[in-house]
């Protein structure tokens, strides 16, 4: 297939060109456009324009050329800022503004299947039950959920255009690692390399990630399989606590874990000072590092007609840590 992918330089798209070019012929779209092992050509988003009216022999040959993608895959997006140093309207200028741009191609285009990489903040910022399915009525909070789940409802208000003729997921994964990945597991490597005891041992929770290579077996399926149109939760099989995660590390390392339970209601202080001050840890991070986030892969799975991912939870940040460590 000819598969186009936005956002084709960044950590999901360079792992899914690796994954996706053994078998298929890629091209990009992205906001730079240097030569890319594995990809054909990178469009502009300008060249989403040039489809419709190509006037030069340049616009008439990348018109050409988009006319026989056959998938696009939508990653491109503005990433959730921890600092909070963004504006709202950047995410909804981005988030939600793009995907109606590449969806609205889309939708005039010959190709048949979309996937739109939105998250599971689109759909909750904390999990209330034991676990978050894509049954849950959206309650994003911010504006990273709120422009993601902007974009879905648009890719879901224009249904009477593709529904029948074409294949539109909404995939919302989970926090998304391995090799090359540079988020908040880097962070808390870092921490863990410098020998510095980890002081939120007091905080028991549970929470799942995704696999980089899992993440690329499901897409793979999307585009291969049969499968309905919908959306889907994306995350690995099992769920750590941070303490576990912690350990993983260390164990990677051939350190020995320095866990502290340093009361909680001290902690949560410092962090809410660190927000004044623009600390490292603030109360966002703290958050994230140790909330109970638990999501289900049930339905992905069920759509695939898979028992279970290809990659344990514990092998695939295992993976992760290793790459920090070369």
């Amino acid at each position: 297939m000819n598969i186009l992918i936005t956002g084709i330089h960044g950590f999901v798209g360079s792992n899914l060109t690796k994954s996706l070019s053994k078998k298929h012929c890629i091209y990009g779209l992205d906001i730079i456009s240097p030569s890319k092992e594995g990809v054909h050509t990178t469009f502009s988003w300008e060249d989403m324009d040039t489809y419709r009216q190509p006037f030069t022999p340049y616009q008439q040959e990348t018109a050409k050329l988009l006319h026989h993608i056959d998938t696009i895959i939508h990653l491109a997006g503005k990433a959730h800022d921890t600092k909070n140093r963004t504006q709202a309207q950047e995410y909804f200028d981005i988030n939600t503004g793009l995907t109606k741009k590449v969806f609205d191609f889309f939708l005039q285009s010959n190709a048949k299947k979309f996937i739109f990489f939105s998250s599971v903040k689109a759909a909750a910022d904390f999990v209330v039950g034991d676990v978050l399915t894509e049954e849950v009525i959206p309650t994003p909070v911010g504006p990273y959920g709120e422009s993601k789940i902007a974009a879905e409802e648009y890719i879901l208000s224009k249904k009477a255009r593709w529904a029948n003729r074409k294949e539109v997921y909404i995939l919302r994964p989970c926090m998304i690692h391995g090799p090359g990945n540079k988020g908040n597991l880097n962070l808390l490597y870092k921490v863990v390399q410098k020998g510095l005891p980890w002081p939120l041992g007091d905080f028991e929770n549970r929470r799942t990630f995704t696999s980089i290579d899992n993440l690329c077996y499901v897409i793979d399926g999307l585009i291969s399989k049969d499968i309905p149109s919908g959306i889907y939760h994306m995350a690995d099989d099992e769920a750590l606590s941070t303490n576990e995660l912690i350990a993983l590390m260390c164990e990677a390392m051939g350190k020995k874990p320095r866990i502290w339970k340093v009361n909680k209601g001290f902690m949560t202080g410092c962090a809410r000072l660190g927000s004044v001050i623009h600390l490292p840890l603030n109360l966002e991070r703290l958050q994230k590092l140790t909330e109970t986030y638990v999501v289900s892969n049930a339905k992905i799975k069920a759509a695939l007609e898979i028992g279970r991912m290809p990659v344990r939870a514990r092998d695939g940040l295992e993976k992760t840590i290793r790459s920090f460590q070369q």
